[in-house]
């Protein structure tokens, strides 16, 4: 028997709380966490610290480039009177301490120019009666711009003649020598924003599938900024093949780098891989304010990071060719071979692959 209009019809249950019962705080919580809200209110505070982090840290490091410890080769009569007179007043002009290397001869101080020992030469002639400066533009354009505005300020400062000379100077396509930074920049992001699309749009690779892929996306992406650069906007001469190599390794240990830690932090693989490689990594690489110059502990960290490494090995490479150190290419080869190993090791805990179940999706 149906039954009649008058009759009343049973309630749904409240959708929130238990038989009528207001929710409580406990459910609101449990509610909002279940929720989109909660990541994207994480996302939120994020975002603005690595913001204020962001302007920090380079402004730190490069807005107001102070000389601290200069590797400085000096040769002559600098032990004389007249000459410590100079090189007293040269430290008091740059409120820097010259760390100062002797050399037997003005030649021998010039090959450890070349061999990026020392960043300026000092040759303190005729008893001090006059200094040749040597400069190198390719070592470092801010430290040799603040040693060719002090150099003239000594010499009015002790009535010594000082005559400056760029030995080593940048191309003219690159006046300041950024261009090296940047391509380097380039590659150091690309490097890792190509894993976080990997991650995104290619989740089903497998571990060798994904680090092949690392490796093409490098290498066509290291020759397209090599290509640019140098044939496309001819800003620098490049060794071609050397600096899209260079490049082409830059973009796999970032990208790899992103990966590592995608393998144990999932969907928040992008925050240290930002702080390493971003905050840290790109202002204390010595690219767009010379070592010398930076605070001492960052720039000393810098060139064991990635992004120092590769413009260490870019700078040489285009500037200082036949001089080439092993170091940088052992800071980025050991990257590379830490995040391939802890990947491949913890590879059941990458939120990818086939035949194995998938973790969350690392969504950046």
């Amino acid at each position: 028997m149906s039954p009649s209009p008058d009759e009343e019809q049973p309630r749904p249950h409240p959708p929130h709380g238990d038989h009528g019962r207001p929710p409580t705080r406990a459910d609101h919580w449990s509610n909002f966490k279940k929720s989109p809200f909660l990541p994207a209110t994480v996302l939120v505070l994020i975002l603005s610290a690595a913001a204020a982090l962001f302007a920090a840290s380079y402004t730190y490091s490069m807005a107001n480039p102070t000389p601290h410890h200069i590797p400085t080769a000096v040769t002559g009569e600098y032990e004389q009177a007249r000459g410590k007179q100079f090189l007293a007043a040269m430290e008091k002009a740059l409120d820097a301490q010259l760390d100062l290397k002797p050399y037997a001869s003005r030649e021998a101080a010039r090959t450890a120019i070349d061999e990026q020992r020392v960043y300026a030469v000092l040759d303190v002639r005729d008893g001090g009666a006059r200094v040749d400066l040597d400069v190198s533009g390719a070592s470092g354009f801010s430290v040799a711009q603040v040693f060719t505005e002090a150099g003239p300020a000594v010499s009015r400062a002790t009535g010594i003649p000082v005559a400056v000379k760029d030995v080593r100077p940048l191309q003219s396509g690159d006046p300041r020598g950024l261009t090296i930074f940047y391509i380097s920049l380039a590659a150091v992001i690309i490097g890792f924003v190509g894993a976080i699309q990997l991650s995104v749009h290619a989740r089903g690779l497998n571990p060798a599938e994904r680090i092949a892929f690392t490796v093409a996306y490098a290498l066509l992406g290291g020759f397209a900024v090599a290509a640019v650069a140098d044939w496309l906007l001819g800003a620098v001469d490049l060794p071609f093949v050397e600096s899209w190599l260079i490049l082409a390794l830059t973009m796999f240990t970032c990208g790899m780098v992103f990966t590592m830690f995608n393998t144990f932090f999932h969907r928040w693989a992008m925050i240290p891989t930002w702080g390493l490689l971003v905050l840290l990594g790109n202002p204390a690489s010595g690219g767009a304010v010379a070592p010398p110059l930076l605070p001492t502990v960052i720039g000393r960290i810098g060139q064991w990071l990635p992004p120092g490494a590769s413009v260490n090995a870019q700078h040489t490479a285009v500037y200082f060719q036949g001089d080439q150190h092993a170091f940088p290419f052992l800071v980025l080869a050991g990257w590379s071979l830490l995040s391939c190993g802890l990947f491949w090791f913890w590879r059941h805990r990458h939120p990818g692959g086939r035949g194995t179940r998938p973790l969350h999706a690392a969504a950046v």
